[in-house]
């Protein structure tokens, strides 16, 4: 008997019986109504989001949770240690969903005064939580933030053209000067640009990151002038063109209609680039992939971002969601990772700047 009342261990606490046993509308409905007892809509600051984050936790009965999770880890049974692990997990996964809830209340409440302050928070915010009226603020924000990027590193590449002092060349020029040397010589540097290569999922939620990305690339054209770019949700297509002959806004807009719809198929898109675009790839090309990695369980086909991952220079996945989420349901990141030189979470402008940053400093 006891094994069997053990097997069939269910969560006893508030929260661990709709973590577990509830939908994910119930869970957002408990949210909202936990946001509005702890009063979310006077959120003031961003650095309140931690606390307000933190009340609607409590409010929704966190304590019972960790009361539960503790009484079944000294239990000590393999299906209390189960169950602990699965209250635990669904914790973390909940916090992360009163924090982009939080974060969206605070961009809808918030005091706008001051507008450097905004600019930072900005920065700062998930990509996914901007409203259709922040987008102008970001778009300034990115171009300023591109404008520095390019300012520092056209410097650094004037800097680092010449070289190093050729020796034999300045002895054999200052000859006729007895030694003297007055005609310096040095070795020119060929400056290699990077070639980038960067596929957006279109898709959904994923939409705004790739939208900023994009922005992002083609505001650095004078140090990345080579850049392709691709969108697919399932299907793959060139997008290079409509960037390049449209405003931003037009192009993306384009971009979402031609490729946004339809259910993501991972498989498909590198089907799609090894047939069409692999041949282009070599030891120069940088490729920046942009999305969730949901495949919506088809075949991940890992095999073939092996094969572009042996003739690029680099492979870095730029993915939206926490670590945490990288493994869960149908994401198929544990297996594309092995296959990438560089996997990053990015889902702030603060990130995107970091990347592309770094993107410039290795093609220096």
């Amino acid at each position: 008997g006891e094994t069997e009342s053990e097997s069939l261990l269910q969560p006893k606490s508030r929260l661990g019986k709709l973590l577990l046993l509830g939908s994910r509308s119930e869970v957002m409905i408990e949210v909202i109504e936990a946001g509005r007892s702890v009063k979310v809509n006077q959120i003031i600051v961003f650095t309140q989001k931690g606390l307000y984050t933190r009340k609607i936790m409590d409010e929704m009965g966190l304590k019972g949770l960790q009361d539960e999770v503790k009484e079944l880890k000294n239990g000590g049974s393999t299906d209390g240690m189960n169950l602990a692990r699965k209250l635990e997990k669904s914790k973390e996964k909940l916090r992360e969903q009163v924090r982009d809830y939080v974060e969206k209340q605070f961009l809808l409440h918030a005091d706008e005064t001051g507008r450097e302050l905004r600019e930072e928070l900005l920065k700062k915010v998930k990509l996914s939580n901007l409203e259709k009226r922040n987008f102008k603020d970001v778009q300034e924000i990115v171009i300023k933030m591109a404008k520095k990027l390019v300012s520092i590193h056209s410097k650094r590449r004037k800097v680092f053209k010449r070289g190093q002092l050729d020796i034999r060349k300045t002895l054999r020029n200052n000859m006729q000067f007895d030694g003297m040397l007055f005609d310096l010589k040095w070795k020119s540097k060929k400056v290699d640009r990077p070639k980038v290569m960067c596929i957006c999922d279109v898709s959904g939620s994923v939409s705004n990151y790739s939208r900023f990305l994009l922005m992002f690339l083609y505001s650095l054209a004078e140090v990345i002038p080579k850049v392709r770019s691709f969108a697919f949700s399932s299907d793959l297509g060139e997008v290079t063109a409509l960037f390049e002959k449209n405003s931003l806004e037009d192009a993306m807009a384009k971009t979402m209609r031609d490729y946004g719809n339809g259910s993501t198929d991972y498989g498909q898109m590198l089907e799609d680039f090894k047939s069409s675009v692999l041949k282009d790839v070599n030891s120069r090309t940088t490729i920046i992939i942009l999305g969730d990695a949901r495949n919506n369980y088809g075949n991940p086909k890992s095999e073939i971002l092996r094969e572009i991952y042996e003739r690029a220079q680099r492979v870095i996945w730029l993915n939206p969601e926490s670590r945490s989420s990288w493994a869960v349901g149908d994401a198929e990141m544990p297996k594309y990772s092995p296959a990438c030189h560089q996997t990053e979470v990015c889902n702030s402008l603060t990130h995107l700047e970091r990347v592309v940053s770094n993107l410039l400093k290795y093609s220096r």
